[in-house]
């Protein structure tokens, strides 16, 4: 049994559902050498979230963006939220963060990730402005 950890800094984005598999997949060539593990997710965050779902058609991504939107909406007229120390998006991307999560674990099987046909790891971003965001990743597994 063998573990790996290492932090991703996210590329810097503002509010948005991102793919961000391929980052993952570069940024982490150590998943290679395993032949079955877990690859942990974590974002060090309380204002984004990271999640596994649709990962060909973008319209999806925009769809679960608005979506969130309207069941956490922004409080722009003040009264919805006591919380807004950093602005009115400051606690809806606290509920959202909440609802969504801030961790995934994935299988790895002979080196890859053993996500489905049309899942793609997502980094949701639910601040205006653009953030830098890092990402804990961590590999429990048997070596090839």
């Amino acid at each position: 049994m063998s573990w790996f950890q290492k932090t991703l800094t996210l590329p810097s984005k503002s509010r948005g559902s991102y793919l961000i598999t391929d980052t993952i997949t570069r940024d982490l060539p150590e998943i290679k050498t395993y032949k079955t593990g877990i690859l942990h997710l974590f974002i060090q965050h309380t204002s984004c979230a990271l999640s596994l779902n649709e990962n060909w058609d973008e319209d999806v991504r925009a769809d679960m963006s608005d979506a969130l939107d309207r069941i956490v909406p922004e409080d722009r007229k003040g009264g919805l939220y006591r919380h807004d120390a950093e602005g009115s998006d400051d606690m809806p991307a606290h509920v959202k963060s909440a609802l969504v999560g801030a961790s995934l674990s994935i299988p790895i099987t002979d080196g890859r990730l053993a996500t489905g046909t049309w899942q793609g790891i997502w980094y949701l971003e639910f601040r205006a402005a653009r953030h830098s965001r890092k990402v804990v990743a961590t590999i429990q597994g048997e070596k090839m």
